[in-house]
């Protein structure tokens, strides 16, 4: 399951606890398929790098969550420091399915979002990397 880092004092771990929420409803979202419940938490200007670097803004990373199909979409080993209003989260997922082109994903991967809150917490970017399994 997810755990948290607490960087300072009471306040950064209920961040910290706000950002694994919503890493955790994320995940939960994309493996349903529902990018509906995903957009709210993604900044207009969100972009995201996938593993073999193509970088997606945040209708294609939307379009990607409504196309995929999922057996598996796992988080783990999750880790969230947090700095005023911005708050970095980094963990391990799993993922087997089929991506919206056919293609078949059997993958271990880490992950590094960068969450800003300007009146809200969203996620401002997004980075993964494949790992061995």
């Amino acid at each position: 399951m997810a755990q948290t880092h607490q960087v300072t004092g009471p306040a950064s771990a209920d961040i910290a606890e706000t950002i694994t929420r919503m890493e955790e409803q994320w995940a939960a979202a994309a493996k349903e398929n529902d990018p509906a419940k995903v957009a709210p938490m993604l900044s207009e200007v969100f972009i995201e790098m996938d593993t073999d670097g193509t970088l997606y803004d945040k209708s294609q990373t939307l379009d990607r969550i409504k196309s995929a199909k999922w057996e598996v979409f796992e988080l783990s080993d999750m880790k969230v420091t947090v700095h005023g209003n911005l708050a970095i989260a980094a963990g391990a997922w799993r993922g087997k399915g089929t991506l919206g082109n056919g293609k078949t994903v059997d993958e271990h991967e880490r992950w590094l979002d960068t969450w800003l809150k300007n009146g809200k917490w969203q996620c401002i970017a997004s980075a993964s990397a494949p790992t061995k399994s």
